[in-house]
């Protein structure tokens, strides 16, 4: 028997995307950051992160400023959009802050430069990381205006070769109308992307739910304010709601 024949079968690590909101950071403030949430969520990751789960991280900035509304008020969309990029690198570095607290290695990657504060986005440097263990924040979106954080983490996790999205939310997955707004509103445990776009229901938009849907990448939607659900989800326990090929109630 050859040397190869008799050394055991590896298995290849489960792989990613986390896409974290910045409104996810706030805690119970109006804006900004809750640290103590920032550690929360932290150590969840950590502790997925050192059962050897490969974990990238998309981190909005709808805590700190929205391009999108600032451009609904007359400023220009670029502009507002730029700046909401800059808002997601400062909770790139709030992130990395408390992961390492959680003695996690982490690295910022940066769709637009800031050498001091952040590693360039290069895919083989993410994946490189990612095969070494450590956690990567990718901040600034696409590095382009008019894309969304969905959008790029979508983008990101195509291009790392991610086995998953994991959108963490503060609702339970996606429901067939605002369960805010009408309580007897159904969820679904699974919905394919051509349901989801062709009902407009809106966990994603449509640029990121078409770019997943040519790739085959899968979507978790779920609840992140319930204690441990984000290592739920990244270790890959069912919860929330699937996005994908096929549709189930």
């Amino acid at each position: 028997m050859s040397d190869a024949a008799s050394r055991p079968a590896t298995t290849t690590p489960r792989r990613v995307l986390l896409k974290l909101s910045g409104e996810a950071l706030m805690g119970g403030h109006e804006y900004g950051i809750d640290p103590s949430v920032a550690r929360e969520i932290a150590g969840q990751i950590a502790g997925a992160a050192s059962e050897g789960i490969q974990i990238a991280v998309v981190v909005g900035g709808g805590n700190i400023f929205r391009g999108l509304a600032a451009s609904a008020e007359g400023m220009d969309r670029s502009t507002a959009d730029y700046m909401g990029m800059l808002a997601t690198a400062m909770n790139g570095l709030a992130m990395q802050d408390a992961l390492e607290q959680a003695d996690c290695p982490t690295r910022v990657m940066s769709a637009i430069a800031m050498n001091e504060i952040a590693e360039p986005y290069i895919r083989r440097r993410a994946v490189r990381h990612l095969e070494r263990g450590r956690v990567v924040v990718m901040v600034a979106g696409t590095g382009n205006p008019y894309f969304t954080t969905d959008t790029a983490a979508t983008l990101r996790a195509v291009e790392i070769h991610a086995k998953v999205i994991l959108k963490a939310t503060r609702v339970d997955g996606v429901y067939d109308a605002d369960p805010e707004k009408h309580p007897e509103a159904r969820r679904f445990s699974q919905i394919g992307y051509t349901d989801l776009l062709s009902k407009r229901l809106e966990a994603l938009d449509a640029t990121a739910v078409s770019l997943a849907m040519d790739n085959e990448m899968p979507i978790v939607v779920f609840d992140m304010t319930v204690a441990g659900n984000i290592a739920r989800a990244v270790r890959g326990e069912r919860i929330g709601t699937l996005i994908s090929g096929e549709e189930t109630r």
